[in-house]
């Protein structure tokens, strides 16, 4: 009789239990589905929560508390009605607590699929849809404030709950690489890769009759309902470039950052095996040997990719640079004159281009005050002293197309004063002194 008695004991206490967890889940669905819950209720719905998630020893139980802990945050803002102001929510609403949002809704979205009882996913799939632009929004508001990590883990949650939205990875991981958490930026940056994602759209427009401007649409089918209705006309599509150069890019410039320079080489060489002729991914090759100093090997690479894009003027210019550092000046002032052709309004090459005439003047002085009193000297001081003003007279175009261009660049100003000031051009070297 005593085993019995035992026995019965541990069942009913069992049972007891049992009871217990059907009863808080009873209030918590009960406050849960309230409109506007009174804070009463809410401190009723904490409390059920934490006796549930003690007494939860099943699964189901379990799943069913992380369930109703995650919508913790919703029943809180729709207490305070629609008089709830943005510092009040930002209380209620957290980075972390989204990601303990994401955690508890995909536990339970993950636990019906699996037992195959819809109990919870399609309150939860009505929820992501209603809720996911306030979420996008808040982590835009985090950005703006620059607070990068959160932003990016609230993007990194909204993907976690919609796998098929590869944006918000990919701008997650953008976010991490700004806020210099290059670990997660990596991690993400691999999933994307894993994932083959390009971030490759079609952008839908139509010119609105009444307004006079393009209009952006959400489809082609929404578009042509438009113009099928005679509002808009002129339809055109317009496609974004490929994201696959920037993703690769970012991948080998965090294995230089730690140090992991063969691995950022192969990383990006296996990105070009698959994708050959994709520039975007030569230039992202190109930048990791300039990234490593190696010119050569830079240089051969940008000639490729402007092989396939030959009026690419940030790759001319780039390659000017490389060859005026390695002191090759006749190549450079050949790729700064063609990126003039391309874009004559180019400052960097308009200045750099100068500055490679300005290197011949130290060459200039140095013999010009190396040289005595003799009438031999002084005749050479002369045609000295004529070269030199031709060659600033040759730079001299280019210096002031640079000011046009950024009249508040000094590094233009000052140069461009002296210039003026050893051509004796008084009347400009005045006026433009005088804007100082």
């Amino acid at each position: 009789m005593k085993i019995k008695h035992i026995v019965l004991a541990s069942t009913m206490i069992v049972s007891f239990s049992t009871f217990a967890q059907k009863d808080e889940l009873k209030v918590l669905k009960k406050i849960y589905g309230k409109e506007a819950p009174k804070p009463d209720e809410v401190v009723e719905y904490k409390s059920n929560l934490s006796k549930l998630e003690s007494l939860a020893t099943e699964e189901a139980d379990k799943i069913a508390a992380g369930y109703y802990k995650s919508m913790l945050p919703l029943v809180e803002i729709k207490s305070f009605g629609t008089a709830i102001t943005p510092a009040q929510k930002a209380l209620i609403v957290t980075p972390k607590k989204v990601d303990e949002i994401e955690k508890g809704l995909n536990a339970a979205l993950e636990f019906e699929k699996r037992t195959g009882k819809k109990v919870y996913t399609d309150d939860i799939l009505a929820k992501i849809n209603i809720y996911k632009p306030e979420l996008i929004n808040y982590a835009i508001a985090l950005g703006e404030q620059k607070r990068d990590k959160d932003a990016s883990d609230v993007l990194y949650s909204l993907y976690k709950l919609d796998t098929k939205d590869h944006d918000k990875l990919f701008y997650a991981a953008s976010l991490s690489v700004n806020a210099k958490d290059y670990d997660t930026a990596l991690m993400y940056y691999n999933e994307l890769k894993k994932i083959n994602y390009t971030g490759e759209t079609t952008l839908f427009y139509a010119f609105n009759k009444t307004s006079k401007q393009e209009d952006p649409f959400n489809s082609k089918t929404e578009r042509d309902l438009f113009i099928k209705s005679g509002t808009h006309e002129k339809p055109r599509d317009e496609k974004t470039p490929s994201k696959r150069g920037e993703i690769f890019k970012n991948i080998a410039l965090i294995l230089v950052e730690k140090g992991r320079i063969e691995e950022a080489k192969s990383a990006v060489s296996e990105a070009r095996m698959a994708n050959p002729k994709d520039t975007s991914l030569i230039l992202t090759e190109a930048d990791l040997y300039l990234k490593v100093n190696d010119f050569e090997t830079y240089s051969k690479l940008v000639n490729e990719a402007l092989a396939n894009d030959p009026n690419n003027v940030d790759l001319v210019y780039n390659l000017g640079v490389v060859a005026g550092n390695a002191q090759k000046v006749a190549d450079a002032e050949k790729y700064y004159r063609r990126a003039l052709e391309i874009n004559p309004n180019y400052f960097n090459a308009n200045l750099n281009l100068a500055e490679l005439y300005l290197r011949l003047d130290e060459k200039f002085v140095n013999e010009m005050n190396k040289l005595g009193t003799s009438e031999k000297d002084n005749k050479r001081y002369e045609v000295l002293k004529a070269e030199r003003e031709k060659n600033f007279k040759i730079l001299l175009p280019y210096l002031e197309k640079a000011y046009e261009l950024q009249p508040d660049n000094e590094a233009a100003k000052k140069t461009l004063m002296s210039v003026y000031n050893a051509l004796e051009m008084t009347d400009k070297y005045k006026a433009l002194k005088a804007k100082n």
